[in-house]
């Protein structure tokens, strides 16, 4: 019974404790095709080579999600497939993909939110559309090695910004 109480028994590794601040929305820039409510007090638009391509960055986070605009021109079906394409990729790694459609015909919006469960690059993207104009798609990708149990609590919190995102979304 003595020699119970001298054995040790090593514990599992722990993960960080993460923050996860308050958010508050701001608009987009008004200047630009379509327009949308982002977490100002936590994330910065960047906008890339192009006006087309930009990122919303959540530095304290270390995760961003990539975001492209591309006008539709008779190219529907090619641009859409592209996107999807671009989500099935990842089921080399998936555990699961799910795709939840999205629409608002208030503001002629319809799109696609997609949840790559697993140790996958991406875990959350997006895809906007009105079928005729404008095509907006997301990909959200952190500066790390995926592992989905330490990111998860940050993943579930930029999903609802995802979807605040898609649901303030209007053309312009």
């Amino acid at each position: 019974m003595l020699s119970s109480c001298q054995q040790y028994t090593p514990l599992p590794r722990a993960y960080f404790r993460i923050k996860l601040n308050e958010k508050q929305y701001t608009k987009s820039d008004s200047t630009k095709p379509y327009i949308f409510e982002y977490p100002s007090n936590i994330a910065r638009i960047i906008t890339r080579n192009n006006n087309d391509w930009f990122d919303i960055v959540y530095p304290q986070y270390n995760a961003r999600i990539y975001c492209s605009y591309t006008p539709i021109k008779n190219n529907f079906y090619e641009i859409s497939e592209d996107s999807r394409t671009f989500v099935y990729k990842h089921s080399i790694k998936a555990d699961a993909i799910t795709e939840e459609p999205f629409e608002n015909t208030n503001n002629n919006v319809y799109g696609i939110l997609y949840e790559i469960r697993g140790n996958t690059a991406s875990s959350i993207q997006f895809v906007l559309t009105d079928s005729t104009k404008n095509f907006l798609r997301g990909a959200l990708y952190f500066n790390n090695r995926p592992n989905k149990d330490s990111l998860a609590p940050v993943v579930n919190y930029i999903k609802d910004d995802v979807i605040r995102i898609m649901e303030t979304t209007k053309w312009q």
